[in-house]
């Protein structure tokens, strides 16, 4: 479904990621593990559109990603929940929600897929007129997962979504990516918290210093001395 080609990607003259290449099957949990500085967000910000390779390719369903804008690369099926949330703290709830279905295809199912986004968050129905400024962490992280289920993605990706979380939300937030992946989409996952993100992977890539230095299934890495070293504690 994704498949991330040889590339490097700058900011400015700084060289962040170095022939980085991986794929993503439809259906899978993939993850993107390694230290703060790796290059994890850089990759999807990349994937994305919100950054350009200066070499290499990015293809989504056989689309060059890379020579597309951003909002194209959400109308062929592709979301991106970022690091931090990015919400709009002074419209509600709802309006975030709606902020998450521009796209033709999205608006004319917005209703529809609002109702499925208060199923599965009851929180976020109960505070829908509230400011999204105003909720808590662990409500802001599902505002913005809803948020980007609104766009109707067949891939989603996540760039630390447990980011300052309680244990329990913690929890909560992988449960909704096993959830999310029962219901046919596609998951890529940037996670600091390596141990239960490769229990949910089925395949992870390890980036160290802007190049990806392992790959194997989410039980191969876990049970790998090094990555039990480095990430684990172990």
């Amino acid at each position: 479904m994704l498949k991330v080609n040889g590339i490097d990607v700058f900011y400015g003259d700084v060289q962040v990621l170095w022939d980085v290449s991986f794929h993503v099957g439809e259906g899978e949990v993939v993850a993107l593990i390694g230290a703060n500085g790796a290059g994890k967000s850089t990759t999807l910000r990349t994937i994305s559109g919100l950054l350009r390779p200066r070499k290499g390719t990015v293809e989504f369903l056989g689309e060059r990603l890379d020579q597309i804008p951003p909002y194209r690369i959400i109308e062929l099926g592709l979301a991106h929940v970022p690091e931090a949330r990015r919400l709009f703290p002074e419209m509600t709830v709802e309006e975030n929600l709606e902020m998450g279905a521009l796209k033709p295809a999205a608006k004319a199912r917005r209703a529809e897929s609002l109702e499925r986004v208060y199923a599965r968050f009851p929180r976020l129905k109960e505070r829908r007129r509230q400011l999204a400024g105003t909720l808590s962490g662990g409500e802001q992280q599902m505002l913005a997962i809803g948020r980007g289920l609104m766009s109707l993605p067949r891939m989603i990706l996540f760039d630390e979504p447990s980011l300052g979380l309680a244990p329990l939300l913690v929890e909560e937030v992988f449960n909704v990516v096993n959830d999310i992946r029962r219901d046919g989409v596609t998951v890529l996952i940037v996670e600091q918290n390596v141990r239960q993100t490769l229990a949910v992977a089925d395949r992870a890539y390890v980036l160290e210093t802007g190049r990806i230095v392992r790959e194997g299934t989410g039980s191969e890495l876990l049970d790998d001395e090094e990555v039990r070293k480095a990430y684990l504690g172990v």
